[in-house]
């Protein structure tokens, strides 16, 4: 088997299965701990950030290695693709948009104890930004499954003249 077809896969499954941990992660933070610890156990849910920040680190280096792995074997692909280069581009910045509030909300710093004051709507704001990131992601890959199939057929016709 292909090394470079293995690399290309395990760095994929990678990205995506620490999208699907942290996204996940933050879901139950907004939806479950959040609502049920609001106003109460203050050192409980200091207690959960603490555990959930190994995630949120972690994930952010894996994010930032595999994303990079994986967007510098895309490039070649994608030469003169305008749309493909402004999505990702665009994906890659709100990550970055997203990795600091995470970090911020997990963190313990002074400086950022205002969002983790209003933790529910930053929490909001990236479960947000995520699912935009998500769907970006979704419309290069589909899209990009459509234009190969598109070349691999060949010009319209062509099967007719191949037949004669």
């Amino acid at each position: 088997m292909d090394v470079d077809f293995i690399l290309a896969l395990v760095s994929r499954w990678i990205h995506v299965g620490t999208v699907i941990v942290m996204v996940g992660g933050t879901c139950f933070m907004k939806f479950v701990a959040g609502p049920v610890l609001q106003g109460q156990a203050p050192e409980l849910m200091t207690a959960i950030r603490s555990r959930w920040k190994k995630f949120i680190h972690g994930g952010i280096a894996l994010l930032i290695l595999s994303g990079f792995f994986n967007y510098i074997k895309a490039m070649p692909l994608h030469k003169g693709d305008g749309l493909y280069h402004g999505l990702i581009g665009t994906k890659i910045i709100l990550a970055f948009v997203v990795f600091f509030f995470a970090s911020v909300l997990v963190g313990r710093s002074a400086g950022t104890q205002k969002f983790r004051d209003n933790s529910g709507k930053w929490t909001a704001v990236v479960l947000l930004l995520s699912a935009l990131i998500v769907a970006m992601s979704g419309v290069a890959k589909v899209r990009d499954t459509h234009k190969l199939k598109a070349l691999n057929a060949g010009p319209p016709m062509a099967a007719e003249f191949a037949a004669e």
